[in-house]
């Protein structure tokens, strides 16, 4: 199951927001989309997920472009936007299970499969607790169980770790990565964090609406000739801040 990129450009009226944007996910691993607040990321997603509509350019799943097949997409994909979209009111069993409605799962089978996802993110007792007696780690990590609730092969995460403490960050990092080694998940981890990013990672690089580098992140650096991802970055797109960019 894979999802490449060709060609996507994307304007909001005079200003470009995307330019010429071609890459394909490695299956089975976190691909991490590397770039500065402001870059395309959450424009990318968007179009990724239909949000907006393509303008110029195609996004194929498994080789068939995604205007042909919006039901096999949304079946497809997992999603963790960086706004979260929990119903702070509603407990975590009632979230996931209006989620679950919407792809036609049963009460009983959202129950099955929250209770084997919550309890691998470390929230097994927490079934019946409110989204708002959560931390924002906690939060975030029933979101990641929400969108892994249909059992897709994809997830798509928006700085899925935006406002969270490193003690936090690191702990969803590790969850993710768990999953693509057990399960075959493959994931686009946006982020601005280069701590978030490991040496064998596949990187895209997005800065100012383009692909600046496509490659492992050990890779990266020896292109841009650097010692760390941090100092390639900076190469790359000329920002001395790497891990806050605004």
């Amino acid at each position: 199951m894979g999802i490449e990129v060709r060609q996507l450009s994307f304007r909001y009226g005079p200003r470009q927001a995307l330019q010429d944007v071609s890459f394909r996910l490695v299956d089975g691993q976190l691909n991490a989309l590397l770039g500065p607040n402001g870059a395309g990321k959450s424009t990318l997603y968007a179009l990724l997920t239909q949000l907006y509509s393509l303008q110029q350019g195609e996004i194929l799943l498994d080789d068939q472009s995604i205007t042909c097949q919006s039901r096999k997409l949304k079946q497809q994909l997992g999603v963790v936007f960086q706004q979260s979209t929990l119903d702070l009111d509603l407990s975590v069993l009632q979230n996931l299970e209006y989620h679950g409605a919407l792809h036609g799962l049963s009460s009983c089978q959202v129950k099955r499969e929250a209770a084997e996802l919550l309890e691998r993110l470390g929230l097994g007792d927490r079934l019946n607790d409110s989204i708002r007696s959560l931390n924002g780690g906690h939060r975030r990590r029933v979101e990641i169980a929400r969108a892994l609730l249909h059992r897709p092969p994809i997830l798509l995460l928006d700085e899925a770790t935006v406002g969270l403490d490193t003690a936090a960050r690191q702990s969803i990092n590790r969850h993710v990565r768990d999953l693509c080694r057990d399960n075959s998940l493959t994931v686009l981890w946006a982020t601005h964090l280069i701590e978030e990013i490991a040496a064998d990672d596949p990187v895209l690089v997005l800065h100012q609406g383009r692909i600046q580098a496509n490659a492992q992140a050990h890779d990266i650096c020896r292109q841009q000739r650097t010692a760390t991802l941090a100092e390639a970055f900076e190469q790359i797109t000329g920002l001395k801040d790497n891990t806050a960019c605004a």
